[in-house]
């Protein structure tokens, strides 16, 4: 049973124990499907008034010698490695939420409001002797409140995510591509979590045609005015496609509108066609004067992009990915970087594969380059539990450099990992990884999470 079924049949057996209490409940009539707005969740006052509850709680906890680290490739948001302190540290960190969407019919359409309340506890230990430190300032925070209405055509204002659509930008390649998974995981442009995106909105998206949607949005609307980088007023517009085989999308966006002063700028563009057993992506973005990124990115000009492909076959999976990011308008002279990165997966048995990757990195700023292969293990125990492996290394001369300047104590750095994941069923997952370095680093990480629909 839900638990939002328990919680409110529970409530709703209690009042009608008495029939004092049955009439304070006739708002409450159904616990099923709101039938006139095709959405599953609790029906109240009538068939056309809904109300669904969501929610989740996730869990880690890790252990180890891992908090501080070496650059082993200058990337946008540099990529580091562990490496060896005097002493365990360990991290214990708590995210729970629950959302709330009450919707109803209106002439134009469903008519919503969501309440998206979540908390994000986070506690570090480090040194000798031990201390303690909360990462986070609020334990419980409101994370989204929003109205919306509308249905072909919607329009929603409050507090929430951005319409930018940042995404077919994933290299397929296993061990994806030095500098796009500095980016918002994986891809080109900006961090999609930037404060200048999102925030309190005023938003208008439309379905066009067929598979074809467009949106303007005013965003970051809430953004502080003397905090430089992040002032308010971020413009946003969007046009994507999706239809057989094809997803695609151009977003838009100037930020600091309401600065007066619009210096900053950017554009993200990505394609993902598929056809028989093929699959090939292609994405690029511009920023303009950037007010993101790290310290060899903040106030330049900013292109960068990725083309991928990946052929998926009977017994095995080839893909193949390049990246390049142009930095110019810097004072102290422009710069290229680029890479490369390619895999190749096998199904040894049934339930059994082998993953081998390799990608290289050229870091222009600093004229250095690294390189990167692996080799991964992936076995299903039984139907719930699968088993992980990888072994494998960094190279070249950012990691020399780094040994030289005293980070690191080898001229490379080995790796390997094992893992268990664990997936009973009801929504409930759980896992334990353990990875280890050459430079004496470790960490154990536990990890637990359930959602609740």
């Amino acid at each position: 049973m839900k638990l939002k079924s328990l919680i409110l049949g529970s409530v709703a057996a209690a009042g009608l124990s008495t029939a004092g209490y049955a009439a304070d409940l006739g708002v409450l009539t159904s616990l099923d499907v709101c039938d006139s707005l095709g959405i599953s969740g609790l029906t109240l006052s009538s068939s056309d008034n809904c109300l669904q509850i969501t929610g989740g709680v996730s869990y880690e906890f890790g252990i180890g010698q891992f908090r501080n680290e070496g650059v082993v490739a200058e990337t946008h948001d540099s990529r580091k490695v562990p490496v060896a302190l005097n002493g365990e540290q360990w991290d214990s960190r708590t995210i729970s939420w629950i959302k709330a969407v009450g919707t109803a019919a209106s002439d134009f359409g469903p008519a919503s409001a969501t309440i998206k309340l979540k908390s994000d506890q986070r506690f570090r230990t480090t040194g000798t002797p031990r201390t303690t430190t909360n990462t986070e300032k609020e334990f419980v925070f409101i994370d989204e409140a929003f109205v919306q209405v509308g249905d072909t055509t919607t329009i929603m204002a409050g507090k929430k995510g951005s319409i930018a659509n940042l995404g077919d930008d994933a290299p397929f390649n296993f061990l994806g591509l030095f500098n796009s998974a500095s980016i918002d995981g994986a891809g080109v442009g900006l961090d999609g979590d930037s404060d200048l995106l999102g925030g309190n909105v005023i938003q208008v998206v439309s379905e066009v045609a067929d598979g074809v949607k467009v949106g303007l949005g005013f965003e970051a609307l809430g953004n502080d005015v003397n905090v430089a980088g992040k002032r308010p007023g971020t413009v946003v517009g969007v046009v994507e496609y999706a239809g057989e085989g094809i997803t695609a999308h151009l977003t838009a966006a100037a930020f600091e509108v309401l600065n007066s002063n619009v210096e900053s700028w950017m554009l993200h563009a990505g394609v993902t066609s598929q056809f028989d057993a093929f699959k090939v992506r292609a994405a690029v973005s511009y920023l303009n004067k950037s007010l993101i990124g790290g310290a060899n990115y903040l106030g330049y000009n900013h292109l960068n992009a990725l083309i991928s492909a990946e052929g998926k076959f009977d017994l095995f999976t080839i893909a193949a990915s390049a990246e390049v990011l142009n930095v110019s308008n810097r004072p102290a002279g422009d710069f290229t970087d680029y890479g490369f990165g390619a895999s190749a997966g096998f199904a040894v048995t049934e339930g059994v594969s082998i993953n081998l990757g390799a990608r290289y990195f050229h870091a222009g700023v600093e004229n250095l380059n690294t390189t990167q292969v692996s080799a991964q293990l992936v076995a299903a125990l039984t139907e719930t539990i699968k088993a992980t492996a990888e072994i494998g290394g960094y190279f070249g001369d950012k990691i020399q450099a780094q040994k030289a300047a005293g980070v690191f104590k080898n001229d490379n750095v080995i790796y390997g990992t094992v893992g268990l994941a664990w997936a009973p069923g009801g929504g409930f997952t759980s896992s334990l990884e353990g990875t280890v370095n050459s430079e004496n680093a470790y960490k154990v990480t536990f990890k637990a999470a359930k959602e609740f629909k």
